[in-house]
């Protein structure tokens, strides 16, 4: 019996793990498939699976072309080994799931045929090797699908949902916008063709009507404004108002709806997707709930003891008063059980950040109590807990932004320096001095480190450099560069300082897991038109120092590049003959600026057809998937500045204060200095000096943002 509802236990624990987390993964029931799935979910496995995913993305910097050249041997092998873990990890993941769930699952199905094309490849190449015939390594362009279907990147997924949802409306505002820019071109070459006009390197003007189509979509961009216009406007200044309509209608018009296109479209599919999630988390909470009900007269509970039992298995890592105080939420009246309502909001409690803050009291109180309690030392204290402290080292910090700028050489520029640091020394030692040091140097006190470890990374680098510059002859332009950056740096302090900054900086801060996503979506979109790029021109441009010999140096290795703006503009480095550069080149396109340069050098040393993988790539990554990011920025800023409190927060609070061991915000941003207390949000900047609490620990509610973007975005 009692195994028995341990093993019940465990299922439930999993059922509100899932709704926390947002999994929705469909796994056997059995005791056995249930604890194979806590070891599926947990993050050792999570993180194997990722680094093998990554150093499976990085055997191309190491196989030919090779940014650093191992033997194929090694690198074959490395290959085997992470198949191997993607083979283990797929069955691990059969043995927890229903198999006709698993069969009908399409990601499972990808990875299988990944594994299998990868090693039929492998096999080939090496083969052909082994007779010095030349084979291409086709299979490494399915390596990033192994990125996008394993369970764990369920976010990357939901990321080329949110484009594959997107596309149907895309493409009709595409197509528009390729009919005006085809009509356009029709219009150019009636209008110019026949003038024999020349660009400023003496070729033809608008005569070829693809070329032509080409030039007007680099002006879509910009990239080419106003040199392609040039022409035309020297030989009449009337033809100026062409390029002036079409770059309203295309360049401000068609961009524009591109943008409210995706972003219409994201928004939709989120709120959907929210939708899903909601239903998903309370029907799952609902099975943990059945598992675990008992009867109190004809109302189905949850007794406080398996409501304990469950907490501490979900989330093992909270503190026994944070579990206390959500269990006096969920049991408002303390009978003694959980009713249903109240059980389905557990997997909302646990997603928001209760900050638990912990009163203590100086150790200089406890050694030296007359000195640390004296008239003296209480003004000294009161001072540095003062906002006028914070405002004086932020206009010291201004000050010195404004001697870095001056010239290093003059005596009392360098002098000043040492000023500046001891300035900075004093303010750590004073608020060292007033402020408790496990809670001032708390895991959480990021300012607090940041600004202790610039200073004194600043004080031993500035020693290191004025003594190496006293006893020898070195100079060390390098330790000074470090010197100057640590000191700029402090400037970052003083977003802190400034409200309407400091909701920006949460939100950036907040919404960075969710940053990582399209991080992911960007490489995957990279490795992929990196590995097409390498196969294409790989060779067909290099890089020669300024001072080489080589034949056709200048014109970076190859004659078809001569008196090219390619070869002009001195771009030999951008190329495609490893992965690195690849990655740099793609990263140049995204940007835009010059990339029908970069365009139109490729296609001079292979084919003018080459033209369309850069056209591809830009449409790829600049029109679709950098509009769906600005979309989630736009999104998550509306958020921040609009969101209200929800339904469960305003409960933690409510019952946190109605137990007396609550912080308001306003006194933490408005009053003075926090004294020894743990915050994980912001420096300490205020303190709770007027009120005796009355217990070792207070609780404030951490960031909503933060809560709402981990929960339905982040995952």
């Amino acid at each position: 019996m009692a195994e028995a509802a341990s093993e019940e236990l465990l299922l439930a624990a999993a059922f509100v793990s899932d709704a926390q987390y947002n999994r929705n993964i469909p796994f056997k029931t059995s005791p056995q498939a249930v604890r194979l799935y806590y070891l599926y979910n947990h993050w050792i496995m999570r993180t194997v699976t990722y680094f093998f995913i990554f150093l499976n993305l990085s055997l191309a910097v190491f196989e030919e072309p090779a940014v650093y050249p191992l033997p194929f041997l090694a690198t074959s092998l490395v290959e085997v080994l992470c198949l191997l873990v993607f083979f283990g990890r797929l069955t691990h993941f059969a043995k927890i799931t229903p198999r006709n769930v698993f069969w009908k699952d399409t990601k499972n199905i990808c990875i299988m045929v990944a594994i299998l094309l990868s090693l039929t490849d492998l096999a080939i190449y090496g083969a052909l090797r082994i007779y010095n015939m030349k084979s291409i390594r086709w299979s490494r362009i399915a390596r990033p699908i192994f990125l996008i279907n394993f369970a764990e990147s369920r976010q990357i997924r939901r990321a080329f949902r949110s484009i594959r949802n997107t596309l149907p409306e895309i493409t009709y505002v595409f197509l528009l916008f390729m009919f005006s820019l085809l009509m356009f071109s029709l219009m150019a070459l009636k209008l110019f063709g026949e003038r024999n006009l020349q660009t400023a390197e003496g070729l033809p003007y608008f005569r070829n009507y693809l070329e032509i189509v080409f030039d007007l979509y680099v002006l879509v961009t910009t990239a080419n404004s106003p040199d392609v216009m040039m022409p035309a406007f020297d030989f009449s200044s009337w033809y100026a108002l062409f390029f002036i309509a079409f770059v309203i209608v295309n360049t401000y018009i068609f961009m524009s709806l591109f943008l409210a296109v995706v972003y219409n479209n994201y928004k939709k599919h989120l709120k959907n997707e929210i939708r899903q999630l909601a239903y998903m988390k309370h029907r799952k909470m609902i099975e943990a709930f059945n598992l675990l009900k008992e009867e109190e007269g004809a109302q189905p509970v949850v007794r406080e003891a398996r409501w304990k039992q469950l907490v501490k298995l979900v989330a093992p890592d909270i503190s026994n008063s944070h579990r206390e105080l959500l269990l006096r939420i969920s049991d408002d009246e303390q009978k003694g059980f959980i009713d249903k309502k109240s059980f389905v909001q557990l997997a909302d409690l646990l997603n928001i950040q209760v900050i638990t803050l912990k009163i203590r009291s100086h150790p200089l109180g406890q050694w030296m109590p007359r000195v640390y309690k004296s008239s003296v030392s209480q003004f000294l204290r009161s001072m540095v807990r003062h906002r006028g402290f914070v405002w004086t080292y932020d206009a010291i910090i201004l000050i010195n932004a404004i001697f870095i700028a001056l010239d290093e050489e003059t005596p009392y520029i360098s002098y000043a320096e040492w000023v500046f640091l001891a300035l900075y020394i004093i303010e750590i030692l004073l608020k060292v001095y007033t402020y408790e040091p496990r809670v001032f140097f708390g895991k959480n006190q990021f300012w607090n480190w940041f600004d202790t470890l610039i200073i004194f990374a600043a004080l031993t680098a500035t020693i290191l450099n004025t003594t190496l510059k006293s006893t020898t002859k070195y100079n060390s332009q390098q330790i000074l560069d470090i010197v100057f950056i640590l000191r700029v740096l402090r400037l970052i302090r003083i977003v802190d300082s400034i409200q309407r900054f400091r909701v920006i900086m949460n939100t950036l801060i907040n919404i960075v897991p969710t940053m990582l996503t399209f991080g992911g979506l960007t490489l995957v979109v990279y490795c992929i038109f990196a590995i097409i790029g390498m196969e294409l021109f790989h060779g067909k441009i290099q890089f020669f120092p300024a001072n080489s010999n080589a034949p056709y140096a200048l014109e970076c290795g190859n004659p078809a590049l001569k008196d090219s703006l390619f070869a002009r503009g001195k771009y030999c480095k951008n190329n495609f003959n490893n992965f690195a550069s690849s990655f740099i080149v793609l990263m140049e396109l995204t940007v835009v600026n010059q990339w029908h340069v970069f365009a139109s050098g490729f296609a001079n040393v292979t084919a003018q057809p080459a033209k369309l993988y850069f056209i591809t790539f830009h449409i790829v990554m600049v029109i679709i998937i950098v509009n769906i990011f600005v979309s989630f920025i736009l999104e998550a800023f509306f958020v921040e500045y609009s969101l209200e409190k929800s339904e469960v927060e305003t409960a933690i609070e409510r019952k946190i204060q109605e137990l007396g061991m609550g912080v308001q915000e306003e006194v933490l941003q408005d009053e003075q200095l926090l004294d020894n207390m743990e915050s994980a949000e912001h420096d300490l900047e205020g303190e709770v000096g007027t009120k005796t609490q009355p217990r070792g620990l207070v609780f404030k509610i951490a960031s909503k943002l933060a809560s709402l973007w981990r929960c339905c975005l982040g995952g």
